[in-house]
């Protein structure tokens, strides 16, 4: 028979069973502690990996940037797959044609390409010839077989470009003066023709050649003057050159107004700014950066039946402020194709714009995107696929090349 616990043995073994209790409950609260520390340290190490990714994306692109290709090209595999679908497929397939027999219609014959001739490219057919002949001369005319004369049968031609330099000349204004032989009352001088600065040293088309030298060849005119004074033997200052394509840049003025009036009336105007450096520039240092706002237009006019149209601005800040001015007055529902830039979204809700994005500028960011993956290739991804080249059209003009959405 077996003997119940006393009181005492009964109210010790209690006191056991509660500490045995309390102490798995402490084991518990710190294992349920040390798990949530845990949880924290694996939060913390994949916060601390994905800043070390990006770190190590941001140097990749720095150094890709300055070291690496400028170029965005990437695979020409889907390039243009929906713009020119059907010419793609019609050069790789030819058109079927109805067969004139059965023999003929299971006899295939492959097609025989030329080889392109080699050599140079022919000369421009719209530049002026100087034909130079050369002929035998009176001893050689004569047939060392039988003595007989010989006769011209045709030439052999050849072509070279010719360059006449440019030449320098003074254009001397004599204005002649008239008197009445039998009185002195009746004096007249001839008129001379109206100048775009009078009593300049600047003929128009001298004037002309200084600024499309200038801005269309980029020739200083430090260097316009040394060659001009190489050509005439005159030294030109710098100062007067300055000075003359500023009175022309007034002169001409009204004209630039118009051509403004007729591109801001075009039904589809494109719109893009770039940097200038501008020295001694009053109140700004050399180092400050400018900016030249471009706007140009395939065809000008409400009816979009004028000529094409490109206009410069300058101004020294990037600012909506400077940006307005251009475009007040565009017509409301016109379109305005920009890089997106957020001053050109400001233009658009003024003026009721339809504003067009640029696929090339998006589709930089998934270029730069790309190029700072280490060691990471994402060749079957859509977003790999999208960088391949594809399009669905593309800007006319080489100073605004970017493809549209």
């Amino acid at each position: 028979m077996t003997k119940s616990p006393s009181i005492e043995e009964f109210a010790a073994l209690q006191e056991a069973l509660d500490a045995a209790i309390q102490h798995a409950q402490i084991l518990a609260d710190q294992n349920h502690a040390l798990a949530g520390h845990r949880l924290s340290l694996q939060g913390e190490n994949r916060v601390l990996r994905a800043e070390r990714d990006l770190l190590k994306e941001r140097l990749a692109k720095m150094m890709h940037k300055v070291f690496a290709a400028k170029s965005e090209a990437r695979g020409t595999d889907q390039k243009d797959m929906f713009f020119n679908e059907a010419e793609g497929l019609a050069g790789a397939t030819p058109a079927q044609q109805e067969s004139v027999s059965d023999d003929a219609a299971s006899t295939h014959v492959a097609g025989y390409k030329r080889a392109p001739k080699r050599g140079r490219k022919p000369l421009d057919p719209a530049l002026p010839r100087h034909v130079v002949r050369h002929e035998l001369s009176a001893a050689d005319l004569v047939c060392p077989h039988d003595g007989a004369v010989l006769k011209e049968i045709g030439v052999e031609a050849s072509e070279q470009l010719d360059i006449i330099p440019q030449q320098v000349r003074v254009i001397r204004h004599e204005r002649v003066k008239y008197a009445c032989p039998c009185c002195d009352a009746a004096l007249r001088l001839a008129a001379k023709p109206v100048q775009i600065i009078p009593k300049g040293l600047f003929t128009e088309a001298a004037l002309a050649w200084v600024v499309s030298a200038k801005f269309d060849d980029g020739l200083p005119l430090y260097r316009q003057a040394a060659l001009l004074a190489r050509f005439g033997g005159t030294d030109l200052s710098r100062s007067t050159m300055a000075a003359s394509m500023v009175r022309v840049g007034q002169a001409v003025q009204p004209i630039i107004n118009l051509l403004r009036d007729h591109l801001l009336d075009a039904p589809l105007t494109f719109g893009d700014e770039t940097k200038v450096q501008v020295l001694k520039e009053p109140g700004r240092s050399p180092q400050s950066q400018s900016f030249m706002w471009a706007q140009m237009t395939d065809t000008s006019g409400a009816s979009g039946a004028g000529p094409p149209i490109r206009l410069f601005a300058y101004s020294p800040s990037r600012s909506a402020a400077a940006a307005m001015p251009l475009y007040a007055g565009m017509r409301a529902g016109s379109v305005l194709m920009t890089d997106g830039y957020e001053v050109y979204n400001q233009i658009a809700q003024a003026h009721q714009l339809v504003h067009l994005a640029c696929w090339t500028h998006c589709r930089r960011y998934f270029i730069e995107a790309l190029d700072a993956l280490v060691g990471v290739n994402y060749p079957g991804r859509p977003t790999t696929t999208i960088l391949a080249g594809r399009r669905r059209g593309t800007c006319k003009d080489s100073v605004f090349g970017c493809p549209v959405f």
